[in-house]
């Protein structure tokens, strides 16, 4: 099997394995007798974790390798799943989502990987939107599957992706050969997560676009962790039923990133210009989604759906682009830690808000990106550049980034 796909089969189980935890996870943790503010709480431990160890692997994998750091995150991921499934009570649970999140550095490893293996530009810019398309599938087959698999029992869909992910295991220790042929076997890695963020945020340059990363991760991880309970609890939705609204999100991503992106967005609009347009649509598309009307939720869910898989790229290109190859894992584990932070903050807080009124963390991460638009609004500004400013030189360059960050 070749290296590639063993990298994209890797990429592809975690975001399946989200997929499948988003619908499925409230039912089954309601079966241990647990509160709403509990499932959330276990998102927000998994994220605890990994807002550790993703910039820590990162930066190894640039001292010692990404093979053998790649195949310790991916065993995490299985053992983790396995004693998620097998869980007797709340304590399991919450020790299976700490384990996955103790070494959960698959996707940034991955990313440099894919890096790694690239022959020239175009082909790294390829090979990273492989990742970006196999996201979107994870999110169309994890809900379905999730949603399917739970109709035997409500274990048996973590019991699947724990096999999978041993699957891989074997498959990568078999099959998988180093790539990293710039190793730095003198780097100096930090244990503090916060170093790395610190050393970013004294960039007066970075500093706006990570406070508006930050934001745009505390607005999804609140919408994320809370929408199969404000489903469930305001049109009394199955997770099947929410399965199939889970999968058609993937869907709209998938369409969003293999398609419009490269034809109607980057080729009509300019990066600043995206990224004010679709933090300004996701503010209204939150709005939208906590109105409780069925209407105005599946409207909200499209736009929420369509705007967050072109920030994702957008965003992240604004920070990767000028990267150190010698640096890309830390760098790339450094956005994860972030993403991992606003991930630990926002399912608590959207859990609190949930207990109070079940409206409440919409209204909440709505009031996040309209923060985010504001920062990024007042920036180009500052600049004195124009959203609509840009040469069809600068055009081009910010496909290829997309592309690349995808």
């Amino acid at each position: 099997m070749g290296r590639k796909l063993i990298i994209l089969l890797t990429v592809f189980i975690d975001v399946l394995g989200i997929g499948i935890i988003i619908p499925v996870l409230p039912f089954y943790v309601e079966s241990f007798g647990a509160s709403a503010f509990m499932v959330t709480l276990l998102f927000a431990v998994f994220s605890f974790f990994s807002f550790f160890s993703a910039p820590w692997l990162g930066a190894l994998s640039d001292r010692v390798g990404r093979r053998p750091v790649l195949i310790v995150s991916i065993a995490s991921t299985a053992v983790g799943w396995l004693v998620f499934a097998a869980a007797g009570n709340i304590f399991w649970l919450f020790l299976g989502r700490i384990i996955d999140g103790m070494a959960a550095g698959n996707f940034p490893i991955a990313q440099s990987y894919l890096m790694d293996i690239a022959e020239d530009d175009k082909e790294r810019t390829t090979n990273l939107g492989l990742i970006g398309a196999i996201f979107g599938i994870g999110f169309i087959i994890g809900p379905l599957l999730g949603g399917a698999l739970s109709q035997i029992s409500l274990s048996f869909p973590f019991w699947f992706v724990g096999g999978l992910a041993t699957l891989n295991v074997i498959l990568a220790v078999i099959n998988l050969p180093e790539t990293n042929q710039h190793k730095d076997k003198d780097k100096v890695i930090s244990f503090n997560p916060l170093k790395p963020i610190w050393v970013s945020l004294s960039d007066a340059a970075l500093r706006p676009g990570l406070l508006a990363w930050f934001l745009f991760g505390l607005a999804l991880a609140g919408q994320h962790s809370i929408l199969s309970l404000y489903l469930s609890e305001a049109f009394g939705f199955s997770a099947f039923l929410i399965s199939l609204v889970m999968g058609g999100t993937g869907l709209i991503l998938v369409l969003n990133q293999t398609v419009l992106l490269k034809k109607v967005w980057l080729k009509y609009f300019s990066e600043s210009r995206l990224t004010l347009n679709f933090l300004f649509v996701i503010t209204l598309g939150f709005i939208l989604t906590g109105l409780s009307f069925l209407t105005t939720l599946m409207l909200g869910l499209f736009i929420l759906a369509l705007g967050q898989s072109v920030l994702r790229v957008v965003m992240t290109s604004q920070i990767t682009k000028h990267g150190n190859p010698r640096e890309q894992g830390m760098i790339l584990g450094t956005l994860a830690s972030v993403m991992s932070l606003s991930m630990i903050i926002g399912p608590l807080l959207a859990g609190a808000l949930f207990a109070a009124r079940i409206n409440l963390p919409f209204w909440a991460s709505a009031a996040f990106s309209a923060l985010a638009f504001l920062i990024i609004l007042g920036e180009n500004r500052k600049k004195g550049q124009s959203a609509s400013d840009v040469s069809a030189q600068e055009l081009e360059i910010a496909e290829q980034q997309m592309e690349f960050s995808s």
